[in-house]
């Protein structure tokens, strides 16, 4: 009887606790998933668990009723698709969140052993103190292989990537959208037509190893405008920034308002800017005057949980900046951007995600030398110039057990027109009007397919990425000159560009990357088509050149990582073997449009050219509160045709920054330092000048006063230094004096926030 008994007392024993297991299984619990970097929930993580699916909310958050067993599936486009164990899921239940990392992440900072790129690539995010620039190239300077040329004290930066210029980079929003300078002397870079007050982050990927957004020559810089913000409820957003900087007397102001709700979100948004002219550390006025008007409205609308459209519409009006190194000055630039896009996102299928867009860019450009300083004036001058973009980008993404796989196709339409007017003022030839044929109405087709492929194996990360362009260009209405000098203005070329690399995991803490490219380029519109236009480092008219062959970069990047909790270590050393490299030489045999000019420069292919350098990057938490990092880089380039440094390089230059975090992260003080070396090696066939070593040091103080007001406060170039960068142009006067940066600056920022 007494066994019997006991038998009883553990069957029930064992039905008790199995109808434990079963009730605590059986309980709904809530989980939300958030970001491990912002902290912030990720809404529209699509999720499946013992038969049931759905999406998470605006805050991250998904309810299960947990069963023992089961597998939570999650997909999303940024972060993959993660499959986690019953046990798993009972620890997130119990702790009721679960972070996740993005998928692609470019931050040095990144685990790489998590989440490899193909090369090396850095993500630039943009705070509300970034949104009130009015010129996106001033802060790409930020990034330490990026360096401006600088024809004007205050706009019009033109990037330079490890010595890689103009149509050398790859420049775009959103993915797919570009803009062609008008301007002969790109008074309006690419770079300046960005609405910066709508952008989330800029990538910059370095070298010609990812192949996705176009023809990465030399890089790529991606500018990611903000994504839609829907709400389960209906809700006004916006968002109010000013600032002030005393040396140039800049005002700068922007703001963003919309509503936000479940299925639509549509903003407007305006930015101004203007500035006068500045004194450099020696007291010298730089002509530096500028106004900058930008205005638009970004509207989304969510189909569903799996389908989303998009439109972007901007308009950007530029009037009466100076250009001292330049001719004439800028009197007007005006520029739409419009861009549509559709996104759809397949979940729980080998096919997960379809990206398509289509855009448009129209770019109008006035410019004249009526403000010019002349004695004597022979001539007034005006060039009025238009280019046009048009294209559009679809994209395919495929994910496997083992990797991912892109695949796509593009298409980019590049139109340039204008005139130049000369009215002449002085001797036998007073009163006549010349009219010079700047662009010949050209225009360059590009098409191509591409592919990037991801591969993870253990230890290893792959990744394999290439593509096939289509190019072809002509003058729709040559100039006699330019018809009598060249047969065949209408060259089409067919080139590949290829990338392969891995990543060596090694731990958690350590990986080396090793990354070759081969990227082959086909001549721009003002390489092909530029009709004797003073484009330059020196006053020659330049030619452009239709017979030119396409220019070849074969890069190797050696890329070492080593991050722990509180140091983060960043290596990459990089050399490219180029090919009919695109440079300039002097034509004796032509003569010059203008009689001022000193003569004529050819675009011309250089047999062989090298490009070399490193990259180092360390960052250390020296306490809770203080934060330090350091850069140092240096690029090296040759013309072997001719044993000369090649134009445009940067000197080697380094940088510390001290940063503090105090009172809950309230108060945000600042210390900068950098230095630049001397260049000594130039392009002295090229007009191009020695350059001395500088120092400069900026401070500034950010204050969250809470989660409505924000402010900051600074000085830039504190010891008031007198200085200019080594691609800093010079002014045209008869002292030719360099273009040097402002003085001290005291400057502020203020900010409401109802985001």
């Amino acid at each position: 009887m007494k066994n019997n008994y006991n038998s009883r007392i553990k069957i029930i024993g064992v039905f008790i606790l199995t109808m434990f297991t079963f009730y605590s299984y059986s309980q709904r619990k809530s989980i939300r998933i958030i970001d491990t970097k912002t902290e912030q929930g990720i809404a529209d993580i699509y999720f499946k668990y013992n038969g049931e699916e759905g999406f998470s909310d605006e805050n991250g958050k998904i309810v299960l009723e947990l069963t023992a067993e089961a597998e939570l599936f999650l997909s999303h486009l940024q972060y993959g698709k993660l499959v986690f164990k019953n046990s798993e899921v009972e620890q997130f239940a119990n702790e009721g969140t679960l972070r996740l990392t993005e998928s692609v992440a470019f931050l040095p900072v990144t685990v790489v052993a998590v989440h490899p790129t193909a090369g090396d690539k850095r993500k630039l995010e943009f705070s509300a103190q970034n949104k009130l620039a009015h010129d996106a190239g001033s802060l790409l300077e930020a990034v330490p292989s990026i360096s401006s040329i600088r024809k004007s004290g205050a706009y019009g930066f033109d990037p330079v990537l490890r010595g890689f210029k103009y149509d050398q980079i790859n420049l775009v929003l959103d993915g797919s959208q570009t803009a062609s300078a008008a301007c002969p002397n790109r008074m309006d870079p690419a770079a300046s037509q960005i609405p910066i007050n709508m952008i989330a982050e800029a990538e910059v990927q370095k070298g010609p190893h990812s192949l996705r957004y176009g023809n990465a020559f030399g890089g790529t810089i991606n500018f990611k405008s903000s994504a839609p913000a829907f709400s389960e409820k209906t809700k006004a957003v916006g968002r109010l920034g000013t600032s002030y900087e005393s040396n140039g007397n800049i005002f700068r102001t922007e703001g963003v308002a919309g509503v936000s709700g479940a299925k639509t979100d549509f903003r407007v948004f305006g930015a101004y800017s203007s500035g006068k002219d500045y004194t450099d550390g020696d007291g010298v006025t730089i002509p530096a005057a500028f106004n900058r008007l930008n205005w638009g409205g970004k509207f989304g609308v969510k189909l569903s949980n799996t389908q989303q459209l998009g439109l972007l519409v901007s308009n950007n009006i530029a009037k009466d900046v100076d250009f001292p190194a330049l001719p004439m000055d800028l009197r007007e630039d005006n520029t739409w951007l419009v861009n549509a896009s559709h996104k759809a996102i397949f979940y729980d299928k080998v096919l997960s995600s379809w990206n398509t867009s289509l855009y448009g860019t129209m770019v109008d450009h006035l410019m004249d030398n009526y403000d010019k300083v002349l004695d004597p004036r022979k001539t007034d001058a005006i060039t009025d110039a238009e280019t046009r973009n048009y294209g559009g980008r679809s994209e395919l993404r495929f994910d496997f057990k083992k990797g991912f796989l892109y695949l796509g196709a593009d298409y980019r339409f590049e139109s340039a027109d204008g005139y130049r007017t000369r009215t002449m003022l002085m001797g036998p030839m007073t009163g006549k009007v010349f009219t010079d044929n700047v662009w010949q109405d050209a225009e360059v087709n590009r098409a191509g397919v591409f592919g990037e492929w991801h591969i993870t194996q253990p230890g290893f990360k792959f990744v394999i990425s290439g593509r096939m362009d289509y190019n072809s260009a002509k003058a729709n209405n040559p100039d006699p000159r330019f018809q009598n000098i060249y047969s065949d203005l209408e060259p089409t070329h067919v080139h590949p560009s290829l990338s392969f690399g891995g990543t060596r995991l090694f731990n958690e803490k350590m990986s080396l990357g090793l990354w070759m490219g081969m990227a082959t380029r086909s001549p721009g519109i003002a390489e092909r088509y530029i009709n004797q236009f003073p484009i330059g480092l020196d006053p020659y008219e330049m030619l452009g050149n239709p017979d030119l062959d396409p220019e070849k970069n074969n890069q190797l990047d050696l890329v070492y990582r080593y991050q722990s909790a509180k140091t983060n270590l960043h290596v990459n050393v990089f050399t490219s073997v180029l090919r009919d490299y695109i440079s300039s030489e002097i034509r004796e045999d032509l003569e010059p449009a203008m009689a001022t000019s000193p003569g004529v420069r050819q675009f011309v292919n250089i047999k062989k050219a090298f490009i070399a350098g490193f990259e180092i990057g360390w960052s250390q938490q020296l306490t809770k509160q203080l934060l330090h990092d350091f850069n140092v880089v240096y690029t090296y380039g040759e013309n072997q045709d001719i044993d000369e440094a090649l134009p445009e390089i940067p000197p080697m230059e380094f940088s510390y920054r001290l940063s503090g975090n105090f009172v809950d992260g309230k108060v945000q003080p600042e210390l900068f330092f950098r230095h630049a070396l001397k260049q000594g090696r130039v392009a002295t066939s090229y007009g191009e000048t020695e350059t001395p070593a500088f120092s400069v040091v900026d401070a500034k103080v950010s204050w969250l006063i809470n989660n409505v007001f924000s402010a900051t406060g600074g000085v830039q170039n504190i010891f008031d230094k007198a200085y200019y960068e080594h691609l800093s142009r010079s002014v045209r006067n008869a002292e030719a004096r360099p273009i040097y940066s402002p003085g001290r600056s005291f400057y502020v920022t203020l900010t409401i926030h109802f985001l």
